[in-house]
């Protein structure tokens, strides 16, 4: 963490108050809900926590110095620091900011200077998110073997969280989704009462949190035989996902890598149905930078981990969605969701 700490502090002009708690515990690897950190454009930092996270402040490996404060934090850091000071401006609430305000301090808004030390990930942090990649895989194939007919949405999305927790998940990256037939093109539908039926789609989107950290995977399932269109729709989505992680390199920008898969969608008369970007990164959070979509302004690097999501929605009949979670490597894409993306047949 110290070395986090150093590469933020050579970014500052000033002192910085860390409010986030993903960025706290990035930072300092305390997992608490009232913690903010000051870090000084030397070097220097201090951790604030209250008493119940004292012990657990105190034991962090790294060098850091623990203060105790109230449970009101930001009233206590008002009281406590004086001149300039940096704040993140899409972290502290208003009221929060007020409270500040009110001390003898000079506040100045920054914007992601913590989030973009996470765009690349070390090491330590890949490793962490292929093992939460790995749980939602087993659990998911574990899913694949039981019975998906007749039961509702919501009876899967509790099945899964189950078998997630059971093959080692701290918790649920996000509210799973399951949509099936027609709900298909919706896509962030929440799971509801409707039967799954024959001979249609199924999409799952899930993910587990390990150690803190998110993975993220979706697959589209059939129920039986299907129709032609929907298969079609399902090939074509495919198609499109895996040009779209071989093609996709360092140096792209976020645009040109959601155009990889963009492209093959709209040749087949489908573009008006793959409304959203193709991807973001994860990390700490579910949504991380960088972005990959027809807005972005980002540039991919070695190190990053992101998802490849195209999706194809047509209402009234279904969609499809297929998600790989992949490391941007110096030569390419290396995907750390393994469940296979060929059609899977599930009774």
């Amino acid at each position: 963490m110290t070395s986090r700490l150093t590469a933020l502090a050579e970014r500052l002009e000033r002192p910085l108050l860390v409010t986030d708690l993903v960025n706290v515990r990035y930072l300092t690897g305390l997992d608490a809900s009232n913690a903010a950190v000051v870090v000084r454009p030397g070097g220097d930092a201090v951790l604030y926590t209250d008493f119940r996270y004292a012990a657990a402040a105190r034991a962090l490996d790294e060098d850091i110095p623990v203060e105790i404060v109230r449970s009101s934090l930001v009233a206590e850091l008002a009281q406590r620091l004086d001149g300039p000071l940096g704040f993140e401006a899409e972290a502290l609430p208003y009221g929060q900011y007020e409270v500040l305000a009110g001390g003898a301090l000079e506040l100045v808004p920054t914007k992601k200077l913590v989030e973009e030390l996470r765009v690349v990930k070390d090491d330590e942090e890949i490793a962490a998110l292929a093992r939460a990649a790995r749980v939602a895989d087993r659990a998911f194939e574990a899913l694949t073997a039981e019975t998906w007919v007749g039961r509702s949405e919501k009876e899967l999305a509790w099945r899964l969280r189950e078998l997630l927790h059971a093959h080692g998940a701290d918790d649920l990256s996000f509210d799973t989704i399951v949509a099936s037939g027609p709900r298909g093109a919706l896509p962030h539908a929440h799971p509801t009462n409707t039967i799954i039926e024959t001979r249609t789609l199924v999409t799952v989107d899930w993910g587990a949190r390990v150690g803190g950290y998110c993975s993220d995977c979706t697959r589209t399932l059939s129920t039986g035989s299907l129709p032609d269109r929907l298969r079609e729709l399902y090939e074509v989505c495919l198609a499109a996902q895996t040009a779209a992680v071989a093609s996709i390199r360092p140096g792209m920008s976020g645009v040109d890598a959601d155009r990889a898969a963009r492209d093959p969608i709209e040749a087949a008369g489908l573009g008006n149905a793959f409304g959203h970007g193709l991807g973001h990164g994860v990390g700490l959070d579910i949504h991380e930078a960088p972005r990959l979509s027809r807005e972005s302004t980002d540039t991919l690097e070695a190190g990053q981990v992101v998802t490849v999501e195209p999706g194809i929605y047509v209402e009234g009949l279904g969609g499809v969605r297929i998600e790989d979670m992949c490391v941007v490597r110096a030569d390419g894409l290396e995907s750390l969701t393994s469940f296979p993306k060929a059609l899977v047949e599930v009774g």
